[in-house]
């Protein structure tokens, strides 16, 4: 397994928690369980292990997908080469230049990671758990030695219960996914829901999907009449919070006011009544905004 030092692991989990947006090219976490989810619900039905589990490793171990063995590799799980006879990837992890699986799309390292669960004894009494108890499987995990860090089923705990992965468990049929389970809604770190743009998609498309006035999603994300919806953006179905969890934020060539708004789920007129000092200048990098 890829067995990051503990810092890396916390330095990676804190990020995640204060913001999850698009760096780059970088797939966010909700881009990343749309994208896989249905992948980790098949693997489920088929193997016979939680998708919340498959799915929380998966985010864990590649970094949302973004890590060099998953975008170089598609090795979503770091698994190592074990008697591997396909082909392969070298990665610096316990000791440098360590031989990882290589496979020629995600869905073959969805696959090979239940094949690779079922095939070794250690794992085996993880079978008997309910395909409902993740918190079982995700200590089972670190009790058979998936991983060396020692908070490993906290941190997959953690990210299922902030991401309600666990409803993904309870889809039943894989006939099922794309109507009971189309439609994803996230849990802010500031406690406020949303859920992400779909291509093509609407405002008022989304107000009558969840029975909303159309209004409270231009309120509750501080847009104007008339404002053209982009895939990919974060859409709050609830109002956001006066202020945000972390005392400040330093802004980035590209921010607006707005987009920091977004970002911490802190409302507008709270924002800018905050930093008067900021009125009329241009944002640019490196100003520090305060959030409370």
């Amino acid at each position: 397994m890829v067995n990051l030092k503990v810092q890396k692991y916390q330095t990676t989990i804190i990020y995640l928690l204060i913001c999850v947006s698009v760096i780059g090219q970088n797939m966010t976490r909700e881009q990343y369980i749309e994208q896989y989810r249905k992948d980790a619900i098949i693997q489920m039905h088929k193997h016979k292990i939680p998708a919340s589990i498959t799915m929380a490793q998966g985010i864990l171990e590649s970094s949302n997908g973004n890590s060099r063995l998953a975008v170089k590799g598609n090795n979503h799980f770091g698994i190592k080469c074990h008697n591997w006879d396909g082909k392969k990837i070298y990665e610096d992890d316990d000791k440098k230049n360590e031989c990882f699986r290589k496979y020629e799309n995600a869905l073959a390292s969805f696959e090979d990671h239940s094949l690779f669960l079922k095939k070794y004894n250690r794992y085996a009494f993880l079978f008997d758990f309910k395909i409902t108890d993740y918190k079982a499987w995700a200590k089972g995990l670190k009790t058979a030695g998936y991983a060396t860090n020692k908070k490993y089923a906290d941190l997959l705990i953690k990210l299922i219960e902030e991401n309600q992965l666990y409803e993904l468990d309870k889809v039943k049929e894989t006939q099922s996914i794309l109507t009971e389970f189309s439609r994803n809604v996230y849990l802010h770190p500031n406690r406020i829901k949303y859920v992400i743009s779909k291509e093509g998609e609407t405002l008022l498309e989304i107000a009558k999907e969840f029975d909303m006035r159309l209004w409270q999603l231009y309120k509750y994300n501080d847009i104007e009449d008339e404002y053209e919806l982009t895939k990919g953006e974060k859409i709050f179905i609830q109002p956001k919070k006066n202020k945000g969890k972390v005392e400040a934020h330093i802004t980035k060539n590209g921010e607006s006011i707005r987009s920091i708004s977004q970002l911490y789920g802190i409302k507008l007129k709270k924002l800018k009544k905050r930093n008067k000092h900021l009125s009329g200048y241009e944002i640019k990098s490196g100003f520090e905004i305060k959030l409370r």
